[in-house]
C-alpha cells in the first residue's frame, strides 16, 4: 500500500478543484504505468531534477519518477464527529492515510459562499481540528474504559495500559492533539492501532486567489502563525491556477509560472513538502532499460529499500553496491565510481542515504 496524503477542508474552500489539479497532474506522467487507481486517489510524480541527469548518464531509455497519493476526503461540517454530514465517510477515510493536507480558504469571492458565511482562517482550522479531537475524545474513552476494567484483574499489562491511555485521555480532553503526546517507544504501536486522527502529521494548503500569489494576504499570515504553534509548514497555492497549470504543456507552463512570479507550481511545492512531512526519501536504480526513483522510509535499511523493487529481492538479498548522486555524477556513472573507488559494497545493516543510486545483488 502506497503512502497517502488526504486533502481535507471545509465545503468551498478548493478541495476539490485542488483535487481535480492533482489528479490532471498525475494523469500526464506518461513514464509510469499509473496515474489514477480510483476516483478519489491522485497519483502525482515527486519533481526531482536528479532523476533527468541520471537518465542522461545512464543512457536510460525512459525515466519513472517516484510518486506521492492523495486521496481527496468528503468534506466537512460541524458535527461530523456525531455523523453530520458526510462526518462519517470524511473520519474513516483520514483513519486510512498518513498525512493529512488541511485546505484553508484564504481567497474572497462573493460567488462562492463560504459555509459559515465568512472567510475566516482560524476558525475553519478550528472547526476541523475540533472535530477531528472529537472523535479521537470518543476513540480513546473507550480504551481508557476497557484498560480499567480489564485493570482490576491486577494484570500487571492493563495496569500499566490504563495508565497510558488515562493520560492520553487528559492530553486529548485539554484540546492538544496526539501527535504532540509523548508516547514512550515501547507503546507506539498500541496507541497507533487506535488510528486516531489527531496522530497524523499536518500540512497546510492556504488557498489564495491567483492574483496574491506567491506570498499571499494578512489571511495567510493567519495561517502561518497556527501551523507555525503547531510545529506544521505552510504551502501557499491557488487551487484555481494549478487547475489552468495542469492543463498546460510544459513549455507554457514554464510561461504561465513565470507570469505568476513563481519558479516552480504550487503543486510540486506542495508534493515536496508532503513527501518530506512523511519522512520519505529517495533512492535511485539507473541502467539501459531505465532511471528509476524508489521511496523508502528515513532509517530503512537496503533489504528493505530492495524489497520496494520486488520482495523476492529482499529475500534473496546478499549486498547492495551504492554510489552517492554526487559521486555517480561527478565520476559520470556506475563505472567511474567503480574505477575511482567511490563505488561501495554494503550489507543487510546499511541504512539508505538520500541519492544513493543502488544495484542490489540477490539470489534467485
Amino acid at each position: 500500500m502506497a503512502l497517502q496524503v488526504g486533502i481535507v477542508g471545509l465545503p468551498n474552500v478548493g478541495k476539490s478543484t485542488l483535487f481535480n489539479a492533482v489528479s490532471a497532474a498525475g494523469a500526464e506522467a506518461a513514464n509510469y504505468p499509473f496515474a489514477t487507481i480510483e476516483p478519489n486517489v491522485g497519483m502525482v510524480p515527486l519533481p526531482d531534477e536528479r532523476l533527468d541527469v541520471l537518465e542522461r548518464l545512464a543512457k536510460a531509455a525512459k525515466k519513472v519518477p517516484t510518486t506521492v497519493e492523495f486521496v481527496d476526503i468528503a468534506g466537512l461540517v460541524r458535527g461530523a464527529s456525531k455523523g453530520e454530514g458526510l462526518g462519517n465517510q470524511f473520519l474513516s477515510h483520514i483513519q486510512a492515510v498518513d498525512a493529512i493536507c488541511h485546505v484553508v480558504r484564504c481567497f474572497a469571492d462573493d460567488d462562492i459562499v463560504h459555509v459559515d458565511g465568512s472567510v475566516d482562517p482560524a476558525r475553519d482550522i478550528e472547526v476541523i481540528s475540533t472535530e477531528l479531537l472529537l472523535k479521537d475524545l470518543e476513540i480513546v474513552t473507550r480504551r481508557v474504559e476497557r484498560a480499567q476494567k480489564t485493570s482490576k484483574s491486577g494484570d500487571k499489562d492493563a495496569i500499566r495500559a490504563a495508565e497510558l491511555f488515562g493520560r492520553l485521555l487528559a492530553h486529548v480532553e485539554a484540546g492538544e492533539p496526539v501527535r504532540t503526546f509523548d508516547v514512550p517507544p515501547e507503546h507506539e504501536k498500541e496507541v497507533a492501532e487506535l488510528g486516531l486522527l489527531t496522530a497524523k502529521p499536518v500540512l497546510y494548503a492556504a488557498n489564495v486567489g491567483e492574483g496574491d500569489l506567491p506570498d499571499g494576504t494578512a489571511l495567510v499570515d493567519v495561517v502561518r502563525e497556527i501551523a507555525e504553534a503547531e510545529g506544521a509548514e505552510v504551502v501557499v497555492i491557488s487551487a484555481e491556477a494549478e487547475a489552468q497549470i495542469a492543463e498546460l504543456d510544459p513549455a507554457e507552463r514554464a510561461e504561465f509560472l513565470a507570469d505568476l512570479g513563481l519558479e516552480r507550481s504550487g503543486l510540486d511545492k506542495l508534493v515536496t513538502a508532503a513527501y518530506d512531512l512523511l519522512g520519505l526519501l529517495t533512492f535511485f536504480t539507473a541502467g539501459e532499460k531505465e532511471a528509476r526513483a524508489w521511496t523508502v522510509r528515513r532509517g530503512a535499511t537496503a533489504p528493505v529499500a530492495a524489497g520496494k523493487i520486488h520482495s523476492d529481492i529482499q529475500r534473496g538479498f546478499i549486498r547492495a553496491n551504492v554510489v552517492s548522486y554526487d559521486d555517480y555524477v561527478e565520476l559520470g556513472g556506475e563505472s567511474g565510481a567503480r574505477d575511482a573507488g567511490r563505488l561501495r559494497q554494503e550489507g543487510k545493516e546499511y541504512v539508505v542515504a538520500d541519492g544513493d543510486v543502488i544495484h542490489f545483488l540477490h539470489s534467485s
